[in-house]
């Protein structure tokens, strides 16, 4: 029974997008963990504090991601290899230093908000509001976190662009 009246066929591409969501936020959860575990330096206790704070967040999302595959009537992909597979998001090593920390950070930020643009996109072709109310809300979240981080490593004389 299609309670929901989504054209299942439609999902279809929606839920394959989200699986490649998921994937990437697999490892970019793992990624915050191991730069938790592993930063040293001056911003240790800032760092080591928000690291924990974003994955706490990342955490909320990937079970919310595979619940919204499941709402779509699709199976959400749940084994690392798969995961490695299809995300758009790569492994580093833990010994970077915290400026390189957060500059990866950065760019996976910009690899996830690509992928959630094009779930959105999809999800549109597909008439499919809860998708996109979901999606839309992380990547306003996202966009956040990413220009805190970017302040983070900003010199402090430099300065903002005029608008």
């Amino acid at each position: 029974m299609n309670y929901l009246n989504f054209d299942l066929e439609k999902a279809k591409d929606t839920s394959k997008e989200l699986n490649i969501l998921l994937a990437d936020y697999h490892l970019y959860y793992q990624k915050l963990r191991n730069y938790h575990w592993n930063v040293v330096g001056h911003a240790f206790f800032d760092l080591h504090e928000k690291f924990e704070e974003l994955y706490d967040d990342a955490v909320l999302k990937i079970d919310e991601i595979a619940e919204r595959i499941l709402t779509l009537r699709y199976q959400p992909a749940s084994n690392y290899s798969d995961y490695l597979e299809i995300s758009n998001i790569k492994e580093t090593k833990s010994d970077l230093t915290d400026v390189e920390m957060v500059n990866n950070l950065l760019e996976d930020h910009g690899h996830i908000l690509k992928q959630m643009s094009k779930v959105v996109e999809v999800a549109e072709k597909a008439d499919d509001e809860g998708t996109i109310d979901l999606i839309g809300a992380y990547i306003r979240e996202l966009e956040t976190v990413s220009w805190m981080l970017d302040a983070w490593r900003m010199k402090t004389e430099e300065k903002r662009s005029a608008l």
